[in-house]
């Protein structure tokens, strides 16, 4: 079989190029004429190998791997990627082996196509566990050769364009696979065009309803747009011939799915999104890029705090350019994109806009280094001992570009969403986070749980002495911070986990301001029997793999009386992992379930709840090591109190109608007070309510607002 299709290779190789063989080699025209001939070649050995078989479609199965090679040479890549390209699915599914692909096509071909294969069908297992296996093996194999994952998109965005053979079921699991996988991995790697098209295909096969609803809805927003973008981009344009700066203006229109996220992630309506539509002004330098800034805002107003310099502080993908919202014409608000040629270059095409593929070169732009600082942290995380756990690690690290962290010399590092201390100095260096002890954040000092905002600079205290805390793992949120800190703990013996998780107990006893030694032993064996334990080995044992908390376990042990525990146990379990533990909700902030939350344990009063961006946590900052990461539990069916503050006209009865919408949502009113009175004939009243989570309230504020007497809601002043 090996033998016949090398002899129908080679007869094809020698006859006239088919059409579908022309139309590839006219679109590598970037390449030498005598890289044609491994094109031509891949070409024979795919359609060849794939000569009996159809896709879905019912169209023959060469248009497949044409199709990918077709989408690779517009991100303009050599012949090795066009061909394994071609021959991506010829280990899969056809009887060509690695000894022949290593034979006619060499090496460097031979393990693009291997990195984009799939691991081999196992008999026995979970599906899921094989699926997970497979893209750590791709992705591992990306980290060697970043090609393997330029063809897997382009072998994906082919397959999503013509996902409509396959029945439902398929579609839609393959398309919310796209959108949370493979079109994050795009977009980390700076790849906006094929980013985009992946998410047009999943958008409309995941969720066709949502897409065909708002489809609709933006083009009616958009009919009568066209004419003021036009209007918009003229006038720019007239302004910069006049101070002449050669340029060019492009009126663009966000795409779908962008625009869904963002409603859904902020909670806006489609009119409400400001960026539906704009404009891309491309100049020659960034010099200008910023003069352009000062004309645009010369000729129309900008919105206050819709500003971002993409140049100065790239995006973690590396892109470049700088966003800033105005109003248009009639108060239409618009984007304006900012940017050089190169860098919307970089922007439509990322890391495959220059990669240098043979060797690291001093030449290497934004994109390139970002996404070697990415594969580094792949690299560094495959020992992960389970697939799931490797894949979700990927997932996480896909979407970072969040926030922006400085260190004390300048430097710039981008993290994840909701990162805290732990996980900066992780990103330094992982000796800075396996020794860290303590953090300060603009010269403040923070417990080291503490979440991190952009723009913030963050120092690291250390200690040779010090050893990961395995309490972490409930607050940190990369990948890497994870990965060294489980591997720390996998690697301790038991001997030494229960030294560390004693240390940890100890430490945790002398917060609340008591000895071990002291202790009686009639309390200990109290918590032993209480927590299922033993012995005390067992407790530390269970400390220092990070299954339980010293400081929850030290409150328990000293706060173990009949009377307290009766009324523990009765009440309901709000806070994952405190059975037993005393809690109460702070009145400095009055969280809710919904709110980020974080836990202060105190002498009196138990472990007391905070929202993490109360106002108030300043004044524990000292008692640093009393500080708990804490979750609310799932499933909650209980009321807890807030605030809301409604500003609104001072007429009769309006206090009352208030009250009623709050009725009317099932909600009780514990206090009414008027805090303030102004000389307009309006009033703030402040409302303390029971309510039950985040998304109660939310619906309570937006039926408030909705009255014709409010003019502003918000929530409550602390």
């Amino acid at each position: 079989m090996i033998e016949s299709i090398k002899k129908s290779a080679a007869d094809m190789q020698k006859g006239r190029p088919p059409k579908l063989l022309k139309q590839l080699l006219s679109e590598l025209d970037y390449l030498e004429p005598d890289d044609h001939t491994l094109i031509k070649k891949a070409y024979a050995y795919s359609s060849v190998a794939h000569e009996h078989q159809a896709r879905k479609t019912g169209e023959p199965y060469i248009i497949h791997p044409v199709g990918v090679a077709n989408i690779l040479s517009e991100l303009h890549l050599d012949k090795e990627a066009i061909a394994a390209g071609l021959l991506h699915d010829v280990l899969e599914d056809t009887v060509i082996n690695k000894a022949l692909l290593l034979e006619e096509f060499g090496e460097e071909v031979l393990s693009l196509v291997d990195g984009v294969s799939k691991l081999d069908q196992i008999e026995h297992g979970d599906i899921k566990h094989h699926q997970a296996e497979s893209f750590r093996k791709m992705m591992l194999a990306m980290v060697q050769d970043i090609r393997v994952i330029l063809i897997k998109l382009a072998d994906r965005l082919h397959n999503m364009q013509t996902l409509y053979a396959l029945d439902q079921t398929k579609q839609i699991k393959i398309a919310k696979e796209t959108l949370e996988v493979y079109a994050p991995i795009a977009n980390r790697l700076g790849i906006f065009n094929i980013k985009t098209a992946l998410e047009k295909e999943g958008f409309k096969y995941a969720y066709p309803y949502r897409h065909k609803i708002l489809s609709s809805a933006l083009k009616r927003k958009l009919g009568n747009q066209k004419r003021i973008l036009k209007k918009i981009s003229t006038r720019i344009s007239k302004n910069l011939t006049r101070d002449g700066i050669e340029h060019t203006v492009v009126a663009r229109e966000k795409d779908l799915y962008s625009i869904y996220t963002k409603m859904k992630r902020r909670h806006l309506p489609l009119d409400k999104i400001i960026d539906v539509y704009g404009i891309r002004v491309l100049v020659g330098s960034a010099q200008e890029c910023y003069q352009v800034l000062g004309l645009v805002h010369e000729i129309y107003k900008p919105i206050i705090g819709k500003f971002k310099d993409y140049i100065a502080i790239p995006r973690v993908n590396g892109y470049q350019s700088i966003h800033t919202s105005l109003l248009g014409p009639n108060g239409t608000p618009i984007e304006v994109q900012i940017r050089t040629k190169d860098m919307n270059r970089v922007a439509e095409n990322g890391i495959a806009a220059h990669w240098k593929y043979k060797a690291s070169s001093n030449k290497d732009t934004s994109p390139q280094i970002k996404a070697r600082e990415w594969l580094a942290t792949i690299k560094e995380i495959q020992g992960a001992t389970h697939p799931e756990e490797f894949l979700e690690s990927i997932k996480v690290a896909l979407y970072p570009d969040k926030i922006y962290i400085f260190s004390p010399t300048g430097d710039i590092y981008r993290l994840p969403n909701k990162s805290t201390c732990v996980d900066f100095a992780y990103a330094v260096h992982t000796d800075i986070g396996n020794s860290c002890i303590g953090a300060k954040i603009d010269r403040q000092q923070v417990p080291l749980r503490t979440v991190l905002e952009s723009g913030q600079t963050v120092q690291i205290v250390t200690s040779r002495y010090a050893n990961p805390d395995p309490s972490w793992l409930s607050f940190i949120t990369t990948a890497k911070a994870r990965h060294n800190l489980r591997a720390f703990l996998k690697d301790l013996t038991i001997e030494q986990t229960t030294v560390l998780g004693k240390r940890l107990f100890s430490n945790a006893l002398n917060s609340l301001g008591k000895k071990q030694r002291n202790i009686k032993k009639e309390p200990l064996e109290s918590l032993l029997q209480r927590m299922n334990f033993k012995g005390m080995d067992q407790l530390y044992e269970s400390i220092g793999i990070g299954d339980k908390n010293p400081l929850l376990m030290a409150q328990l042990l000293l706060g173990d009386d009949l009377e307290n525990s009766e009324k523990k146990d009765r009440a309901p379990l709000l806070i994952k992992g405190t059975e037993g533990v005393s809690i109460t909700f702070a009145k400095c902030c009055l969280p809710i379930p919904g709110d980020t939350i974080i836990g202060h344990l105190s002498k009196v009063k138990g472990l007391v709840i905070h929202r993490r961006k109360c106002r108030h946590l300043g004044t524990f900052i000292k008692e640093s090591s009393r500080w708990i990461s804490v979750e609310w539990s799932d499933g909650i069916n209980h009321q807890l109190s807030t605030e809301i503050n409604v500003h609104a006209k001072h007429e009769t009865g309006s206090l009352a109608e208030i009250a009623g919408k709050i009725a009317d949502n099932g909600c009780n009113v514990e206090q009414v007070s008027i805090t303030t009175e102004y000389e307009d004939e309006t009033i703030d009243i402040l409302f303390q309510i029971q309510v039950e989570n985040r998304k109660a309230l939310a619906d309570i504020m937006r039926d408030i607002k909705s009255m014709a007497s409010v003019e502003k809601v918000s929530r409550g002043l602390h």
